[in-house]
């Protein structure tokens, strides 16, 4: 059920554009198309291009104003997530006004022990419940991989991995583009 596609060529071709045209289609046959783009600015940040995509989704929930979708989703993220919301709330800052003002709050006794993991495995669950709620494949498309960090490929990696345990019905494809 999971795929995987790294678009390669150099700077202008149009590897972009072929995703922006993969998105489209995506979008119109009713799947969920995630985006997002490394920087080399910003691969000391873990997660940035993940953080973004997720963050963006979350934003065009916002916006979109379906309430009883945006409480499903609050709700079963709650429910999956408990107290570790707060760390997925830290990387995915929208998810937050979605979660509701308390999931945000860390308990002062927490450690960081194989944080990265925890991290990687609240990322699985948050694209898994998106999946499921929305009934619809999930295309997550992240441009200049050259550009990532080992975090997000680690998490990449699991999302992978783990997405095709999860439910049988749920696809989810990952698209990457690089020089």
């Amino acid at each position: 059920k999971n795929e995987v596609g790294i678009v390669v060529g150099p700077s202008g071709i149009g590897k972009s554009v072929l995703a922006r045209r993969l998105g489209n289609f995506v979008t119109a046959t009713g799947g969920l198309f995630l985006t997002g783009k490394f920087d080399q600015l910003q691969q000391a940040k873990p997660f940035s291009a993940l953080a973004s995509a997720f963050n963006e989704y979350c934003n065009k929930m916002l916006k979109e104003g379906r309430s009883s979708h945006l409480q499903d989703v609050a709700l079963k993220l709650r429910i999956a997530l408990g107290k570790d919301a707060c760390h997925l709330v830290k990387v995915i800052p929208n998810l937050s006004i979605i979660l509701g003002d308390d999931a945000g709050e860390q308990n002062e006794d927490e450690d960081c022990v194989d944080a990265q993991k925890r991290l990687q495995y609240l990322l699985c669950q948050f694209v898994d419940i998106i999946s499921s709620l929305s009934g619809a494949p999930v295309t997550l498309f992240l441009d200049d991989l050259q550009w990532s960090d080992p975090a997000s490929i680690s998490a990449i990696n699991q999302l992978l991995l783990v997405s095709q345990f999860l439910n049988a019905k749920q696809q989810f494809f990952f698209l990457g583009s690089c020089r």
